[in-house]
């Protein structure tokens, strides 16, 4: 069996995506641990937490720089196992447990499909290493049975839905834990989908398939993320969101925007998890942008066109109305957009006439150069290629702005008083939930 073979190439292999992975988890875990050195000082766990900390960079960095099936398959279990003994932290708390087992059994769902999609993978290829499996010109049938297993695996490690309530579930877990577990461990799954992207490319099926799922995930994510009434489960929304738009982004073809959103996602995550605490001491202020002007429109709109301009020169991303570029173009301006009409919140001056349509243009150019450097570094192979347009995806974009335009025009607040909203509502706060046995009810069931 092609799986079992160990001499059929090295184990390991260094390419450009391995180091720019590498970076990320390295700088995640350092940041982490100096945190954690404050925030579990006293606590009679914390050197066993450290430890398990580092071993746990470790399993990701042999993921990530693994040419052979099963080395990839030791380190992705193994990270994940170490994930779940620091989840449960404290195995007296009972919801804490439960949480980690409710993670223990989502992960162990997602290394058999990917177990299982690698053996079919290694069998089309007869070959374990994961460069010969690329780059292989014969692909047979079983090589579309594989893609799909390794894609489920890809969506419970990051937590798409419907397999999302194991991160949903994951708030007990001390703030360090968070941090690492969604600005790292999530974005797994988009790795796992980069490394293999000259096999889904060759299947249009396959990238729909990933698109629709993205697009389902990000406004369920991103929706619910609005209900939620502690910070803590409105993250978790949020990554669930973020991941559901890098999935959109593979099943558009174009990965290395994918990567390069891995990147911001994760270091402004873990930035958002360790800042968590400040919240309490947090001086808010309700500030009223007073209404909708002509003049805050057209600022916004020219904030928003300067964005998807500089988007798409500074990238390199080009625009063609024929392919799924428009659809990258038309998230950079709805950005652009969001990013200029925040800005906005507060009365402003001559001065902001100026500032705010340039700081529209200065975002899109500057996500434009990460993806222009992510796609330099990582190559042709695993880059941008985008798809032809069509129905799934026009689809995809049409409900997009359909939903942008209607968190603009405050369309939820016109719908207060409407009773299918109002049902519509409670169902959504119900969906986004963690499960009953890992929500702790009374103050006298925490046990630490």
């Amino acid at each position: 069996m092609p799986l079992l073979r160990l001499s059929d190439s090295g184990l390991f292999r260094a390419d450009s995506l391995s180091w720019i992975m590498a970076g990320l988890i390295v700088f995640v875990v350092a940041h982490v641990t100096s945190y954690s050195r404050r925030y579990l000082a006293g606590d009679r766990n914390f050197r066993h937490q450290r430890r398990d900390v580092l071993l746990l960079a470790a399993g990701v960095l042999v993921t990530v720089f693994a040419d052979h099936l099963l080395v990839f398959l030791a380190g992705w279990i193994t990270s994940n196992l170490l994930l779940v003994r620091l989840m449960i932290h404290k195995p007296q708390w009972n919801a804490a447990r439960n949480a980690g087992l409710l993670a223990f059994r989502t992960f162990g769902m997602g290394f058999f499909f990917l177990a299982g999609g690698f053996w079919l993978l290694a069998e089309s290829a007869d070959t374990a290493s994961i460069h010969g499996i690329t780059t292989a010109t014969d692909r047979p049938p079983m090589v579309f049975i594989g893609l799909v297993l390794v894609a489920l695996a890809a969506m419970i490690q990051s937590a798409s839905w419907p397999f999302h309530r194991w991160l949903m579930s994951s708030l007990n877990s001390p703030t360090p834990v968070s941090a690492l577990m969604h600005a790292g461990l999530v974005n797994g799954g988009g790795f796992l989908l980069v490394r293999f992207a000259p096999l889904y490319l060759a299947q249009p099926t396959l990238l729909h398939g990933l698109f629709v799922a993205g697009l389902i995930t990000a406004v369920v994510g991103t929706f619910w993320k609005l209900l939620q009434p502690n910070v803590k489960r409105m993250l978790a929304c949020s990554t669930m969101g973020q991941m559901g738009f890098m999935l959109m982004q593979c099943g558009m073809g174009l990965f290395a925007p994918a990567v390069s959103h891995l990147c911001w996602h994760g270091v402004f995550k873990a930035y958002l998890f360790l800042n968590t605490g400040s919240v309490v001491q947090e001086k808010r202020r309700t500030v009223s942008a007073g209404p909708t002007t002509p003049l805050r429109l057209v600022l916004t709109c020219v904030a928003g066109a300067l964005g998807s301009v500089a988007f798409t020169m500074v990238s390199g991303i080009g625009f063609n109305m024929t392919d799924t570029r428009c659809v990258m173009i038309g998230l950079a301006f709805m950005t652009a957009f969001q990013l200029a009409s925040g800005s906005l919140q507060k009365p402003f001056n001559g001065f902001g006439l100026i500032a705010v349509p340039f700081l529209g243009m200065g975002a899109g150019a500057l996500y434009g150069l990460s993806i222009r450097l992510v796609e330099t570094a990582i190559g042709s192979i695993e880059g941008t290629h985008p798809q032809p347009i069509d129905a799934v995806y026009v689809a995809g974009l049409a409900v997009i702005v359909l939903v942008w335009i209607a968190m603009n025009l405050n369309v939820a607040v016109r719908l207060q008083s409407v009773t299918a909203w109002k049902r519509f509502y409670v169902a959504a706060l119900n969906g986004s939930q963690p499960h009953p046995q890992t929500v702790t009810a009374t103050r006298t069931s925490y046990q630490y």
